[in-house]
C-alpha cells in the first residue's frame, strides 16, 4: 500500500517522504524526528499490524501498534506540525459480522469488532476523533474494504491463493490447501483505494470517516475459479481446517456513496485487470 501510494502522491506532483521501517510507530520520539526533518502539510498514517488471522495469537502487539502508534502519530503531529492534515486509515472490519439485509454498509453501520484485529482499528479510530475534539487537530479516517493488487503480502488472500496456485503447477501437484473460500468480499483495487486517500486528504472533513470500497461483493470461491482458470484449471482446492479462522465475517459489502460525494471518487480498475495483474506480479520473472 505505501509503495503505490508514493507513487500515485508523486505522479500528482507532491514532494514525497517515506517514513518506513526505519520509524517505528510506537516510538514517539522518532516520530518527532522524522516529522521535524520533512515538516508534512500532510500525513498518511497507513503503519499497522494487519492480519486478522495473526491478531488471534497476538492480541496486545496489535493494539501497541495500531492503536498506541496512531496515539504517537497525532501527538508527534500536533507537537511538529499542528496544522497539518493526517489521514488515518481504518479498516473495514470493524463493522464486524453483519447479515445480508444489513448491506451495503455506510458510516452509520454499528462498528462491532469481532477479532482483536478489528479492535485495535476501532480503538485506533477513536484516538483520532479524541485528537479531532480536544485538540482540533485535523483528521479524516479511511475505512478501505479488502483490496488487492501487485505486490500485496501472501498473507492476504488472493496472492495466497496466487502464491500457491503457482508452486504447485512447478511442483507438478494437482491440488493446493485453502481455507474458507465460502466468504465475501468487497474487493477494490490497491490504485483505486491510494487515490481516494489523496482525495481525502484534500477534501475529507476532520473526524469523519469515509468507506473506501466498490459497491459489490463477490464469494471468495469464484475469485479462487477465476484464479485457477488464470493459473491451471486442472487444480483441485483442498478445505485445510487449519487455515480457518476461529470468527470470521460471512459477508461484506460498502458503500461509496459518502466518499463519492466528498471527493467525487469511484472505482476504476475492474477485479479481472486486478487479478491479472496481481499475476503477472507473482510470476518467476
Amino acid at each position: 500500500m505505501g509503495h503505490h501510494l508514493a507513487q500515485h502522491l508523486a505522479a500528482m506532483g507532491d514532494d514525497v517522504t517515506v517514513a518506513d521501517r526505519d520509524v517505528d510507530v510506537t516510538d514517539r520520539a522518532a516520530l518527532v524526528s522524522a516529522m521535524s526533518a520533512s515538516r508534512p502539510d500532510v500525513i498518511y498514517h497507513l503503519a499497522a499490524m494487519t492480519s486478522v488471522a495473526e491478531s488471534w495469537s497476538r492480541p496486545a502487539e496489535y493494539t501497541r501498534v495500531n492503536v498506541l502508534g496512531t496515539a504517537h502519530v497525532l501527538d508527534a503531529a500536533h507537537e511538529v506540525v499542528p496544522g497539518a492534515k493526517v489521514v488515518v486509515v481504518s479498516s473495514a472490519e470493524v463493522y464486524g459480522i453483519v447479515s445480508e439485509a444489513d448491506l451495503p454498509l455506510t458510516e452509520t453501520s454499528p462498528t462491532v469488532p469481532s477479532n482483536p484485529y478489528s479492535t485495535s482499528k476501532l480503538e485506533a479510530e477513536l484516538v483520532a476523533r479524541d485528537a479531532v475534539r480536544s485538540r482540533q487537530q485535523s483528521v479524516v479516517i479511511a475505512r478501505p474494504f479488502n483490496h488487492i493488487g501487485p505486490g500485496q503480502s501472501a498473507v492476504f488472500v488472493v496472492p495466497a491463493l496466487v502464491q500457491r496456485m503457482l508452486e504447485a503447477t512447478a511442483q507438478g501437484r494437482h491440488f493446493i490447501m485453502v481455507g474458507d473460500l465460502s466468504t465475501r468480499r468487497d474487493f477494490s483495487d490497491v490504485r483505486d483505494v491510494v487515490r481516494a486517500y489523496r482525495l481525502l486528504a484534500e477534501w475529507g472533513r476532520p473526524g469523519e470517516a469515509y468507506n473506501v470500497a466498490s459497491g459489490h461483493d463477490v464469494a471468495l470461491a469464484d475469485v479462487a475459479d477465476e484464479l485457477r482458470r488464470r493459473i491451471n484449471p486442472n487444480l483441485e482446492l483442498l478445505v485445510d481446517p487449519e487455515l480457518l479462522r476461529p470468527v470470521e465475517v460471512p459477508v461484506s459489502r460498502g458503500s461509496f456513496e459518502k466518499l463519492h460525494e466528498a471527493t467525487g471518487w469511484e472505482p476504476t480498475w475492474t477485479l479481472s485487470q486486478s487479478l491479472d495483474d496481481v499475476i503477472a506480479a507473482q510470476r518467476p520473472h
